[in-house]
């Protein structure tokens, strides 16, 4: 879980987030990312999350990752769409 990146799309197993799926929001350290979904959780108040609580399959935003790695402003309705978007193209 080392190279998780911002964009990443993550399950959470612990906590009273559990089995809710988030965006990586920040990388704060190899142990810490901040999460968010737009949500519950926005992008102005991402979540501070241990990394071994959650579950990540490689699965990215692009267009999120994208924004984020440029520096560039991303929305709560923005990152609301692409998660929505991911789960129903994912999960059927």
């Amino acid at each position: 879980m080392n190279d998780m990146t911002v964009g990443a799309i993550v399950y959470s197993t612990k906590g009273r987030d559990k089995d809710s799926y988030y965006a990586v929001i920040e990388v704060v350290s190899a142990d810490y990312v901040k999460i968010a979904d737009g949500k519950y959780r926005t992008i102005e108040k991402p979540k501070l999350k241990k990394v071994k609580h959650l579950k990540w399959n490689g699965a990215m935003l692009d267009g999120i990752h994208a924004k984020l790695a440029s520096g560039k402003q991303i929305f709560d309705a923005e990152l609301t769409s692409a998660l929505r978007q991911w789960k129903e193209s994912n999960q059927g």
